[in-house]
Formats: structure tokens, sequence, C-alpha cells
């Protein structure tokens, strides 16, 4: 599932196939883009801002979210070619976007206009814990899940990590805000969780990069904890999947 982690990582992709080469070809596949065309251009930038991409090219910037099923891909695709919303082709290579949730070509000295809502960004240089920390907790009765997923507050955190990080501070993911006793530490941890797994494909939060043990209780509904052996729960009634487990989160 993409999250921020994810789009770090394809940023750096996307950096190195790109970056400092003329674009050959430019297919924007969305119609209100679809007359769009950068080709000649170079390709100076390409940023990760939360759950955000933003590729800069002469006085445009292509902006792009993931959501839940997109991606970037580079080199040859062999996927189904309804699910390609842009095409960006250099002298060596091809960069694909897959299924993007979002998907525009912007002004880039007003790119950034698109992501001012955001809260500090979990692997980028405005990082600030104190800062995260306080937004969290500007509503103390909101659900801990729902307010780490909340993009305003912190950028980066997706229902993975927000599922994680109530189980390892022993809350349940429908807990009030007000319930966590070190906020602080809570958004360091966050931090910390994303930052170490901001170049694995395969991301962990357990320690243990190894299949199946990789994670303490997201997408492990029925299956016994890792700590206490009690069945894990999975609530889908809300908008987000959440796990749990009854006997380690209050």
């Amino acid at each position: 599932m993409p999250e921020g982690d994810t789009v770090y990582r394809t940023a750096e992709k996307l950096r190195s196939a790109l970056l400092g080469k003329a674009l050959t070809r430019c297919d924007v596949r969305v119609p209100r883009f679809a007359a769009v065309d950068l080709s000649g251009q170079v390709v100076d930038e390409v940023l990760a801002r939360g759950k955000h991409l933003f590729i800069r090219v002469g006085d445009a910037s292509i902006h792009s979210h993931l959501k839940m099923d997109g991606s970037w891909q580079v080199g040859r695709f062999r996927g189904p070619g309804y699910k390609v919303r842009i095409v960006l082709g250099t002298a060596d290579t091809v960069a694909y976007g897959i299924d993007l949730g979002i998907l525009e070509v912007l002004e880039r000295s007003t790119d950034m206009d698109t992501v001012a809502h955001l809260g500090p960004d979990l692997l980028g240089e405005d990082w600030s814990a104190e800062t995260a920390a306080a937004n969290l907790m500007t509503d103390p009765q909101r659900p801990l899940a729902e307010a780490l997923l909340d993009q305003r507050n912190l950028a980066g955190v997706g229902n993975v990590y927000a599922n994680e990080l109530c189980f390892l501070f022993g809350l349940r993911p429908s807990t009030a805000v007000s319930e966590v006793a070190d906020p602080l530490r809570l958004a360091s941890r966050a931090q910390k969780m994303l930052w170490a797994n901001r170049s694995r494909v395969n991301r962990t939060t357990t320690g243990n990069t190894r299949r199946d043990e990789d994670l303490w209780v997201y997408g492990r509904g029925g299956e016994p904890c890792r700590r206490c052996g009690t069945s894990v729960v999975r609530d889908a009634e809300g908008d987000r999947v959440s796990y749990w487990c009854p006997r380690c989160q209050r």
C-alpha cells in the first residue's frame, strides 16, 4: 500500500531515470491535460511531499498522487494499456504512471500551493516532531488512527503505519488522542519507522524482514498476536480497515 516511504522511494527512482534528461515523449492520458506536450524540455527536479509527487519540467510541474493503487514504473510496462495515465520518455528510458489517483500539470511557480495544507513531512526537510505532536493534539477526542491519517497533522502516514503505531503504543485505533501519554514520542516513532523503510520495497515495523513476520497487526486479522498470542481483531466497518490485539491494546 503506497504510503510516505513508497512515494519517497518512487521519487528516487524517477530522479535516477529522468533527472537532467530532455523528454522525447510526453503522453498525458487525462482529458483535461491531453494537449500538454513537454517534449524537448529537461526534467530538472523530482520532489516528494508526503504522499504527493512532483516532476518539474521547464515551467511546468507534473503532480501525481498514488492513492490506493497507483505506481510509477520505469522501463518496459507489460500491463494493460488502459491503466497508463502518463508516459514520459527520454532517449534511453521511459516512465509510466499507472492507475494514478491524481494526475495534473501545474504551473511550476505555484505547484506547492497544492500541498500547502499538509503538516510536516515525515521524510522531508521540514520535519518537526514538535509541530506534528501539537497538530495531533488539536482535537483531543478524535480517534487516534484517524488523527494519524490526517495529512494536515503529519504528512506520510497511511493505514499500515497508523495501525502499527497504535499497536506499539498499546492503544486501539479508535482510542481518543487524549489517551496518548507522550504525543512527541509518538510523532518521533512515526518518523523513525518511515525513515527506516524509505529504501525497502517490503517494509517492516517489527524489525524482521522475513515474509509474514514483518508487521505486528496490519493484515493479520484472526492470526495470533506476536506478543501475547491473542487473535488479532479485524474491523472493516469504518472508512479504513483496522487491526488490533484485544489484550495488548487498551
